[in-house]
């Protein structure tokens, strides 16, 4: 399905919506919309990496931008390319289910703002696909600090396996936002855009500003959700260790008791064999001897 608005000081522009998903993209009249081979198979490809591709002959920009899925995958956000092509008259946009919500962010920005141009509109565009990103950082944030306080308390599987998630989540927002800000400043250093009106260039510095702002706020989580998770691993095997110290310790101090009955479960003679009483006095020595094996394992512990 093909949507088309007007727009601009006088209607002089349009802007298409084409769901890939709807739209047989193959039968699309190519010089109604500017599309080609090449850009229907960056629209069609759902791992594209972001970039920019200008054709001078044809004075086409083809924008290549990485839109956050609003759903999640296995318990964690990732994102979904979606593609832009822009024109001296047009501003096509290409989505599918995932990323179908940009258009409502455009039509929105139309709304306030009818007279604009096809790369303010862009611009703006790009911005807004940025902007949605934040309230999903502030939520991974949230859910961070409440498995931090779950996992001091108790660590659990369930409570490292979230954590995890939100790892995977992390590093997905992370590479998708430096992927959107080289993209950026690729476009803002191509000598084909260094000329845009005054306008133009200022939503453009907006867009890139809040694709860093994205770049640095992903990095900082990341990197924090990497320590949380190294520190409880780290706990984790503290326990272990700790477990099985406790376990070594007990397998020595019972030897010592194995040792001295196994003694005297031989068919030898042995000192207090023949006394009816000499029981108490071996248990009595066995329990000397263990206590002071503790004592002396959990010195030699400490010492470590």
């Amino acid at each position: 399905m093909i949507q088309q608005r007007q727009f601009g000081t006088n209607n002089q522009y349009s802007w298409f919506t084409i769901n890939a998903e709807t739209t047989d993209l193959a039968n699309v009249v190519v010089d109604d919309y500017q599309l080609d081979t090449e850009a229907i198979t960056y629209a069609l490809d759902k791992n594209e990496r972001a970039h920019i591709d200008y054709d001078s002959d044809k004075d086409r920009l083809l924008v290549v931008y990485n839109a956050l899925n609003l759903k999640k995958d296995d318990n964690h956000y990732e994102t979904i390319p979606i593609t832009f092509i822009a024109t001296d008259d047009s501003l096509i946009t290409i989505v599918n289910e995932e990323n179908r919500y940009v258009t409502d962010l455009i039509a929105t920005a139309l709304n306030r703002h009818e007279e604009q141009s096809i790369f303010n509109l862009l611009f703006t565009s790009l911005t807004m696909i940025s902007n949605r990103y934040f309230p999903v950082m502030d939520e991974i944030d949230r859910e961070k600090d409440r498995l931090n306080a779950l996992l001091r308390k108790t660590t659990t599987k369930e409570s490292l396996l979230a954590l995890s998630d939100l790892e995977t989540g992390s590093v997905y927002i992370l590479a998708a936002a430096n992927q959107n800000v080289l993209l950026l400043e690729q476009l803002k250093s191509h000598p084909r855009f260094r000329h845009l009106k005054e306008e133009e260039l200022e939503q453009l510095d907006d867009a890139l500003i809040e694709a860093r702002q994205l770049a640095s706020m992903s990095q900082l989580h990341s990197q924090i959700l990497q320590q949380l998770s190294s520190a409880f691993n780290n706990v984790l095997n503290n326990n272990l260790n700790d477990n099985l110290t406790k376990l070594t310790i007990m397998s020595i101090l019972l030897a010592v008791l194995a040792v001295i009955t196994g003694f005297f479960g031989m068919n030898v003679p042995l000192p207090f064999s023949q006394n009816g009483s000499a029981w108490i006095f071996i248990s009595l020595a066995s329990i000397m001897l263990w206590i002071l094996g503790a004592f002396l394992l959990k010195y030699l512990i400490k010492q470590k």
